[in-house]
């Protein structure tokens, strides 16, 4: 065995995606297997909503890949004392000549060593599955008045910017979640992620690799449609800040920063021949500042923001009373709760499992005489949750030289001055620190979320 394969064994994967179990028999080494059909699976009918006019095998790579790389993400566990892991995967593709293109092949590894903090060794192979093609193919069912694609999920983000946005009807929205909306009917394109993936076991949460699905799907919407503008709906919080405070031995998180969309934007033009733009319209807002700009736009309701989820928890473990609820307090319940009152938008009483944030501790804050399983990470991620919102207001209070290398990182990568960007990033980083303080003096001094960010977890 060599060294390198020692290396991976001990801190990665070697994983092979077949598309036939003919191959997977062929196998015989100690590397790992999966196969398309299996524990990796393509839905039909959501496939078929991306295969209109111009669809070609390339896009069914991209896929394919896409489905590659969260599976060997979910299933390799990252080591306490070692962020980063060897990850080597063995790919299936019908076009195999522009995936061994240098460029292509160079682009790819930078867009993921940048995501996800990992070393990246992806190995083309020639597929010989089904034709990539699709059985039909047909004109998509709007004309050319579209001008911009948007991933488009129940979040609130994407809820907002798309409709702060669309003019006309001018988006072409991307659902980016594994249950297609049912709020509209007949067939539309890009009705939602058109595969599956379900490592057993899957004991890697971090998932960064989600961000590389979500971006080569709206690249593949926005090639078909010929739309090279994409919006990305995330706001300033949530862009700047895992990349400004990230947690102590851990990759900052890169997801929605614009240094991976430039590396994206290369691997797309490498792969596909096309221009895309991943724009960024809220980075130096906040999520409440968003709310607050989408509100105030002829027609739109308290409802339509109301009825947006934001909660990171799974769903089996946010029900109450037979009813789908919202933790009220994970760091992304935390920033909507934040956000919504920046907003002036006030919520229904039971939105959330967590209610009442002013309660002395955490158990009295819970619902009474419940059957309310909790996981034991809950209280794990509202304690971080809520001192990275407070570290993230202290450093408005930071001297502009403390903030230089960030801005530089960013200015860099949206072509603006390092001057422009410092002053844009002060300005955010002051508006969310007025924003949290005034959420922290609506739930009073005696709050336990006052004992948390003080270090405390138990009161």
């Amino acid at each position: 065995m060599s060294k390198r394969d020692k290396e991976v064994k001990r801190y990665g994967l070697n994983l092979v995606v077949t598309d036939s179990a003919s191959r997977r028999q062929k196998i015989q080494d100690d590397r790992e297997v999966v196969e398309i059909g299996g524990q990796i699976r393509f839905d039909a009918a959501a496939l078929d909503t991306y295969h209109y006019q111009g669809w070609k095998p390339v896009h069914h790579d991209l896929l394919v890949l896409c489905a590659a790389i969260e599976f060997a993400d979910r299933r390799c566990a990252r080591r306490l004392s070692q962020w980063s892991r060897l990850l080597s995967i063995t790919v299936p593709v019908q076009q195999l000549g522009v995936w061994q293109k240098p460029k292509v092949q160079k682009t790819l590894r930078d867009a993921l060593r940048q995501l996800t903090g990992d070393e990246w060794n992806i190995t083309f192979v020639q597929g010989n599955g089904a034709p990539a093609n699709g059985s039909r193919q047909r004109a998509l069912p709007f004309g050319n008045g579209k001008e911009f694609a948007i991933a488009y999920s129940d979040g609130i983000d994407s809820r907002c910017v798309s409709g702060l946005y669309d003019r006309n009807d001018n988006a072409i929205r991307v659902r980016v979640t594994k249950s297609r909306d049912r709020l509209k009917k007949g067939e539309r394109p890009f009705d939602l992620i058109p595969f599956h993936v379900k490592p057993k076991p899957s004991p890697e949460n971090s998932v960064r690799s989600r961000g590389f699905k979500f971006a080569a799907i709206t690249a593949i919407a926005g090639h078909l449609s010929g739309v090279g503008k994409i919006i990305v709906p995330e706001s300033g919080q949530g862009a700047l800040g895992p990349v400004l405070l990230p947690l102590h031995n851990i990759y900052p998180d890169y997801r929605n920063h614009p240094v991976f969309f430039r590396k994206m934007e290369a691997l797309i033009e490498a792969l596909l021949g096309f221009s895309i733009n991943y724009e960024q319209p809220r980075l130096w807002r906040t999520k409440g500042q968003t709310i607050s700009d989408y509100l105030a736009q002829p027609g739109k309701t308290l409802e339509s923001v109301i009825s947006t989820r934001s909660c990171w928890q799974q769903r089996w473990n946010a029900r109450l009373g037979g009813k789908l609820r919202q933790c009220g307090l994970c760091a992304a319940c935390l920033l909507r709760r934040m956000s919504m009152q920046a907003a002036k938008v006030s919520e229904p009483e039971d939105a959330y499992i967590v209610t009442d944030l002013a309660s002395e501790t955490f158990e009295a804050a819970l619902p009474k005489n419940n059957q309310l399983r909790l996981s034991k990470t809950m209280i794990d991620y509202g304690s971080v949750g809520a001192r990275h919102l407070k570290q993230l207001a202290d450093l408005a209070d930071l001297q502009d030289k403390q903030l230089q290398r960030n801005a530089f990182e960013i200015a860099d990568a949206t072509g603006r001055s390092e001057e422009e960007t410092l002053r844009n990033l002060k300005q955010l980083l002051v508006q969310h620190a007025e924003e949290w303080r005034n959420f922290l003096s609506a739930q009073g001094k005696k709050s336990f979320i006052n004992r948390w960010i003080e270090g405390g977890r138990h009161g």
